[in-house]
């Protein structure tokens, strides 16, 4: 299966070159403030994309899935949106959450500890692919000011879920890749710290399972 990887695209998704892939995942962020004229013009975007299986999650720039979520969900015609939630591909289970730890006032801000860590423990245990807005403590989550601005309960969790991947975004300038025990971890952060969408998606392949 190959997975590819976009995060924060900041209604700038039109200048993203988007390789083809079996599922696309998009780790939220898509829009500058959560407009729902934004979310439509996204999923018109998306919706040409060829791509079989398409996923997306909101981000702290998405205020219409926090405060319009009806009608948010319903723009979102072309594609599967995880809040919370998850969903099984060709065996290959998907889990999605927009929440990160409170980030100035934007939106799916949640305090560090319990409040976040409750969100975190609804993570199944299987998951294959987790996507969350915010990285973890320690991966693709270092600010242009030398701070980590990871969610520690969050690394904690996914050591003991280990999943094969999990991509995210919202810290730009933490696009990349980094790797600790079973788990690929993938900030796919489109814009850089301008908000410019220079960074191009990134792949991830699950093999297939042997036949039996």
């Amino acid at each position: 299966m190959r997975i590819v990887c976009i995060s924060d695209t900041h209604t700038l998704h039109g200048a993203v070159k988007v390789p083809d892939g079996d599922v696309l995942v998009h780790a939220g962020d898509l829009t500058d403030w959560g407009a729902l004229e934004d979310v439509e013009a996204f999923d018109a975007w998306i919706r040409k994309l060829p791509h079989r299986h398409k996923l997306v999650i909101a981000g702290n720039h998405d205020f219409g899935f926090e405060r319009q979520p009806q009608d948010a969900r319903a723009l979102l015609k072309s594609c599967t949106y995880l809040q919370d939630s998850g969903i099984t591909i060709e065996g290959v289970r998907f889990w999605g959450s927009p929440w990160q730890p409170r980030f100035c006032d934007l939106a799916f801000n949640l305090d560090r500890g319990p409040a976040i860590r409750e969100k975190w423990n609804l993570i199944p245990k299987g998951t294959d692919v987790l996507v969350t807005h915010g990285p973890p403590f320690g991966h693709g989550d270092r600010t242009s000011r030398g701070q980590k601005a990871g969610c520690a309960d969050l690394l904690e969790v996914v050591e003991n879920l280990r999943p094969r991947l999990h991509v995210f975004g919202h810290i730009h300038e933490g696009y990349g890749t980094t790797r600790a025990g079973n788990t690929t971890f993938v900030n796919a952060s489109a814009c850089d710290l301008r908000y410019q969408p220079v960074n191009p998606p990134v792949i991830f392949e699950i093999p297939h399972a042997p036949a039996t």
